[in-house]
């Protein structure tokens, strides 16, 4: 592992890339949403054929692992790789914000480990 500082610029693309990875999950989550919780599997995979939010997701999915793979052009992965744990931290208040799912002490006590892993790491 290299000893060297990340510098902003790399920050800010490693923060970029788990907010889109976070933005991500936020739109598979409104495509499940839309989704009949009744069905076989195949009349489900037909209406998931048809949910723009799940082909928003994906897209931007593709978009990100072009990002990644440039951002590792400049970044060793040991380096970056942490970061993608960002998303995780981003993802639940997302979710507690737009989908008034809960966020107990004991996630937040989890999601504070995980900032404070990568303040040690960065």
């Amino acid at each position: 592992m290299s000893n060297e500082r990340l510098t902003l610029a790399q920050f800010i693309w490693l923060a970029a890339y788990a907010a889109g990875m976070a933005a991500g999950q936020i739109l598979f989550k409104l495509a499940a949403q839309r989704l009949g919780s009744s069905g076989t599997a195949s009349e489900r995979l037909i209406e998931l054929a048809g949910n723009a939010y799940f082909y928003a997701a994906f897209a931007l999915y593709c978009t990100l692992a072009i990002l990644w793979v440039w951002i590792l052009t400049f970044t060793p992965l040991s380096r970056a790789y942490p970061f993608v744990a960002l998303a995780f931290a981003i993802t639940p208040f997302l979710g507690a914000w737009m989908f008034s799912e809960p966020v107990d002490l004991r996630l937040g006590l989890g999601i504070a480990a995980i900032l404070c892993g990568l303040f040690i790491i960065g």
